[in-house]
């Protein structure tokens, strides 16, 4: 959680490199601020500084300098930091909510008739990085990828898959038709995506995918992951939250349009 102090220290804002800012007081940083473009063209801020003022002009000169619209991310509980992003004409856009999901709670659920559930690490390359091309061609024609939980992860330009290892897969008639990613980012780990092609929603699909992954961890000693979902998503808080999952905190997205 961010924390401010008062004073107003006489700083030098110097751009350090393309997307990095340091606030220098005699030669001495006392703030650094962080431009990062998402894989769906977003461009992210951060901005760390305990002094209002630094931050104030750290934000202030990367506001000028990029183009927008712009956002960021604050913890929801962090109301300090959220006001002062504020401050700088950053407004809501939408919350995350960030689930503890027990991997016990979802039981053996069998998928549809003709799916089979290929497990996490064992699904084919080609026919995984195709189906990740459509899905989030479907995505971004409906509700926009935008909508979906912000991720930042290096990947070349084009290719959304950087390791086929961390998915599992559901294959009807030959294709994959959903997969769902695994990342242990720590000792928790962390469900990243879900998704079904579109022609094959509202099947059960999406809760054999995460049935699969989650007994995998939980016949591994792991007793929790973590997802994050917008709240707006009401298809995907309902499946999380019947297998027993609670909302630990959650995340607001704020953005700032245009210069």
């Amino acid at each position: 959680m961010e924390t401010f102090t008062s004073g107003e220290p006489a700083v030098v804002i110097t751009r350090v490199a393309q997307r990095r800012w340091h606030a220098l007081e005699d030669d001495r940083v006392v703030g650094r601020g962080e431009a990062s473009a998402r894989p769906d063209g977003r461009i992210f801020l951060g901005v760390d500084a305990w002094h209002r003022s630094v931050f104030d002009q750290l934000a202030g000169a990367m506001l000028t300098e990029l183009p927008g619209p712009l956002h960021t991310i604050v913890d929801e509980a962090d109301v300090e930091l959220t006001a002062a992003w504020e401050r700088v004409g950053f407004t809501f856009r939408r919350r995350e909510w960030e689930y503890v999901v027990p991997t016990g709670g979802a039981g053996p659920v069998l998928p549809p008739p003709g799916v089979t559930i290929v497990p996490r690490g064992a699904a084919s390359e080609g026919p995984l990085r195709a189906l990740d091309r459509v899905i989030r061609a479907e995505i971004e024609a409906t509700a926009g990828w935008a909508a979906m939980p912000a991720e930042v992860l290096p990947r070349p330009d084009g290719d959304t898959v950087v390791d086929p290892a961390l998915y599992a897969a559901a294959a009807e008639a030959g294709e994959y038709v959903g997969l769902v990613r695994v990342v242990q980012v720590t000792r928790l780990p962390r469900i990243g995506l879900l998704a079904v092609r579109a022609s094959r929603q509202r099947r059960g699909i999406a809760r054999a995918l995460l049935a699969e992954v989650l007994g995998t961890l939980h016949d591994a000693g792991i007793p929790t992951a973590s997802a994050e979902v917008d709240e707006a998503n009401a298809a995907a808080t309902a499946l999380f939250e019947g297998i027993g999952a609670r909302r630990a905190s959650s995340n607001l997205e704020l953005v700032r349009d245009g210069r």
